[in-house]
């Protein structure tokens, strides 16, 4: 299952449409919503049941299509069976209780309120809230799919204008590694991660670079006068650089991760409670900055394309501990070089990931044709030789050499 997005080329009476189609399905929600907390212990049934009830009574909600409602029926019915999944489980904190949508951004169709032209290239919405026909702009080209393959058709609305996604029910192709070594990843603030061969890949800092240009434009909404255009504009242009930022982000995880499950046939990496780690005020732009959680989304995603395994690992004491004599060395944040008494010396965040992937290892056992030889490293082309952990401690050498990037293109998402 994968999606596909394309630009819509929207007229304003359209806009206006999609607005309202997608207020709608926000609508339908929040009601579900309220009759469960309403009447608890109901089930999925009653739910369905009190939807057909408000296309009854509601004008406005029967002019969407029944599929859409039905979609936001089961947006609550998710939201439910998550936070019972969460109690169940006793999961730490809070534990996700179903909130009301205060500004939704999208509207869902399943199988039924649209019709994709034979070229594909343009879709006719044929509910009543007078979508009509949509061009679409895009590089993804969904010629090769049978239509009896999208289960869901979506319209978000974003600050650059509509988007239509298409949901298509179809297995990943399988690709090709280059290479079956084996690596840990110690992910961090001075470097996007380091690996246990010795390769740092660099931190972007997206939002630092681009901080000064989004609080000029801050600064210019508030020059406006409330209510006017011109304020408006002034937001979406302040909208729009944080959402270049945001896909700044999400296409950097994407790169790095697919070299890192392309180039090794084991990936060993931190499990980070990333939500309890933004609470620190002092850290919690730059951890939002680094997006780690992306990253790890697209390595699990990227394993299975590339048939790599990862494994995610506690971090506990992983930068304490040695690497080569396993002996604790307590530092602090500000101490970046681990200096042991067994004469190992490495960098803090290097030796952090040969426990990683230490650790990953004593758990699920050796993994690819080259497990304790030469390994290459998470930057493709590059090659170095990949720390031992051995019975026997022996301090590990790193050697670094020199690489290029090479530049990766890419169709699926």
């Amino acid at each position: 299952m994968f999606v596909l997005e394309y630009k819509a080329v929207v007229k304003k009476s359209q806009s206006t449409a999609i607005d309202e189609a997608i207020r709608t399905s926000q609508f339908v929600r929040n009601k579900v919503l309220r009759y469960w907390i309403d009447n608890r212990g109901i089930g999925k049934k009653e739910l369905y049941q009190y939807n057909t009830q408000l296309r009854a009574e509601f004008d406005f909600v029967k002019d969407l299509n029944s599929h859409a409602c039905q979609a936001s029926v089961e947006n609550v019915e998710r939201a439910i069976k998550r936070f019972f999944d969460n109690c169940k489980n006793k999961k730490p904190g809070k534990k996700g209780y179903p909130r009301f949508k205060k500004d939704s951004r999208s509207v869902e169709y399943k199988t039924s309120g649209w019709k994709l032209h034979p070229s594909k290239r343009r879709i006719t919405f044929s509910d009543k809230k007078g979508i009509g026909e949509l061009k679409l702009l895009g590089k993804w080209d969904i010629h090769t799919y049978p239509i009896e393959l999208i289960k869901r058709v979506r319209i978000v609305r974003r600050v650059d204008g509509y988007y239509v996604q298409f949901c298509v029910k179809v297995d990943a192709i399988q690709e090709p590694r280059t290479g079956d070594s084996e690596v840990g990843l110690d992910v961090g603030l001075e470097y996007f991660y380091s690996d246990s061969n010795g390769y740092h890949e660099e931190n972007p800092r997206f939002l630092r670079k681009a901080e000064k240009a989004i609080k000029h434009a801050q600064r210019r909404i508030y020059s406006k006068e409330k209510g006017k255009n011109n304020r408006r504009k002034a937001s979406w242009r302040y909208a729009r650089k944080h959402l270049k930022v945001s896909r700044q982000r999400e296409e950097h995880a994407k790169r790095i991760a697919r070299n890192v499950c392309k180039a090794n046939a084991f990936v060993a990496y931190e499990e980070l409670n990333v939500r309890g780690l933004v609470r620190n005020r002092r850290l919690a732009k730059s951890i939002s900055d680094v997006a780690w959680n992306s990253f790890r989304r697209w390595l699990e995603y990227f394993a299975v394309k590339f048939n790599t395994q990862v494994v995610a690992v506690p971090p506990h004491y992983t930068s304490q501990k040695c690497s080569s004599c396993g002996n604790i060395v307590n530092k602090g944040l500000s101490t970046r070089t681990h200096t042991c008494k067994c004469g190992c010396v490495l960098q803090r965040d290097v030796n952090a990931a040969i426990n990683i992937l230490c650790k990953a290892k004593s758990t699920t056992g050796q993994v690819g044709s080259n497990a304790w030889g030469v390994g290459t490293s998470t930057l493709v082309g590059a090659t170095q030789p990949i720390a031992s952990c051995d019975v026997e401690p022996r301090i590990p050498r790193l050697i670094a050499v020199g690489s290029v990037k090479k530049s990766l293109t890419y169709k699926w998402l």
